[in-house]
């Protein structure tokens, strides 16, 4: 009201503002964190309110309620580091939980920062950020299309934080789409080699899928990573011949075919094949032609993807660190803040150490990777019932290639067949009556019932009636 120049504007908000009891000080911009803070927010309605002229009618003579939707989540904690301003109106509980939580939060102007339960500190973001940051780390070049549970620990690893990040993830994911491919410049196959402990990919994009093809791809392998112990492949006659023998050879690694009745003995390719086939299924564009453009992409994510049996990364297993995402740059996450324009002298010592560090990090992972498999082994046995087959016992096999027009009423049970041979570790040999012997997995055959029951079957029901 003293002010000399005042405007009509200003001094009709005052006249209606004196209607409250309230007291309005002045501050300048700079001692004012809080609205300091508060204008920096990125605003989703900046474009909405544009060339709109300003509303000076007051119907009601009243002053309304401010709302607004861009309000980030932790606008409490950063105010409260910020001015150690608490919002009024909170019970005895929400005031004794706020004081709890809040001890997690760390104030570094402009951006709020959250020590997470892991003592990482991850950068607090909101609103549309967060949904970009979740997008880029599920559909971008390093994000692999994963489950709600790797997706979320993407973020994780990016330092990022907000407190929704599985329900967002899982809410994302089930709204994922996938599509087919086929050929992509003349590429139409995949060539994939796994590295068993660390999980590391490589992956090539093929025309032919003949030796002379498969032989350049292993020597460039064996230029980088050095020459393997074994190799481990099919029966297919990309490997089955002479110049794949010769080289093997030559380098002396060992080669071992995997058989069609124990397909685990190639398991982790073939986890490896099914991951990138997810990948690029959902990256690739409606032509359904870019998927060896974007095979890189999904390499890149398949490798900087947190692996359960190892325990981290196989990037970090690799090159003893973490891998920089460049999520991280685009929204400025903590390392990048704090750590980005270090002096050279003190990244070359803590790299020393880094390496110094990797085979220690490597015995751990091999450790950690052995349980793994001791778990998982004790899992799959426990399922599997102990079926306990004699020669001249009549089974059935399952047929697991018919799955093309089986019909949903149609078994998937071939037979009877008689038992010839049974061998160590699970093999046994059947006979036909119109073709020769074959061997086949134990794990694949059931007793068949159809005619006469074996003995032992008959002795127990013969007891069981007399209990009867």
């Amino acid at each position: 009201m003293n002010k000399q120049d005042a405007k009509p504007r200003l001094l009709r908000w005052v006249l209606l503002l004196q209607e409250f009891d309230i007291t309005i000080r002045d501050k300048k911009g700079s001692e004012n964190l809080v609205a300091d803070h508060l204008s920096r927010l990125e605003n989703p309605h900046k474009n909405v309110l544009e060339n709109k002229d300003i509303n000076e009618n007051f119907p009601l003579e009243t002053l309304g309620v401010i709302s607004s939707r861009s309000t980030p989540w932790f606008a409490n904690y950063a105010n409260f580091h910020a001015e150690n301003f608490i919002i009024k109106g909170m019970t005895t509980q929400q005031k004794k939980k706020f004081i709890k939580d809040v001890k997690h939060y760390v104030w570094d102007d402009p951006y709020l920062f959250c020590i997470c339960a892991d003592q990482i500190i991850r950068r607090c973001v909101h609103g549309q950020e967060a949904n970009d940051i979740l997008k880029a780390c599920h559909d971008g070049p390093t994000g692999a299309h994963h489950s709600a549970n790797l997706t979320a620990r993407k973020v994780f690893d990016a330092g990022f934080f907000w407190p929704t990040i599985y329900r967002d993830a899982y809410t994302m994911i089930k709204s994922c789409d996938t599509w087919p491919f086929s050929s992509s410049h003349r590429n139409k196959y995949i060539l994939v080699a796994v590295d068993y402990l660390s999980k590391w990919v490589e992956a090539k994009a093929l025309p032919t899928n003949d030796a002379r093809v498969v032989v350049k791809f292993l020597k460039s392998l064996f230029a980088r990573f050095r020459t393997p112990r074994a190799i481990i492949s099919d029966r297919g006659t990309h490997f089955c011949n002479d110049q794949f023998a010769k080289v093997m050879s030559k380098y002396g690694v060992t080669h071992r075919l995997a058989t069609a009745y124990h397909p685990q003995t190639s398991g982790q390719v073939e986890v490896s094949n099914r991951g990138l086939k997810r990948i690029l299924e959902r990256t690739v564009g409606e032509n359904r032609a870019s998927w060896s453009d974007k095979l890189d992409d999904a390499l890149w994510a398949f490798r900087t993807a947190f692996k359960t049996p190892i325990g981290c990364t196989p990037y970090k297993l690799v090159y003893g660190k973490s891998c920089h995402l460049p999520i991280e740059l685009e929204h400025k996450a903590y390392w990048a803040l704090k750590h980005a324009n270090f002096d050279l002298k003190t990244a070359g010592d803590h790299r020393k150490l880094q390496l110094n560090e990797l085979n220690e990090l490597r015995d751990q992972a091999y450790e950690n990777y052995l349980k793994y498999k001791e778990r998982a082994k004790k899992l799959r046995d426990s399922k599997i019932k102990n079926c306990i087959f004699n020669v001249g016992d009549r089974v059935l096999l399952f047929n697991s290639r018919l799955k093309i027009f089986s019909g949903k009423l149609k078994t998937r049970w071939s037979g009877p067949f008689t038992i010839t041979k049974v061998f160590p570790y699970g093999t046994i040999e059947l006979s036909q009556p119109n073709g020769p012997n074959f061997k086949v997995n134990g794990h694949r055959v059931k007793h068949y019932f159809g005619g006469d029951l074996p003995p032992k079957v008959v002795q127990d029901l013969q007891t069981f009636s007399k209990d009867e």
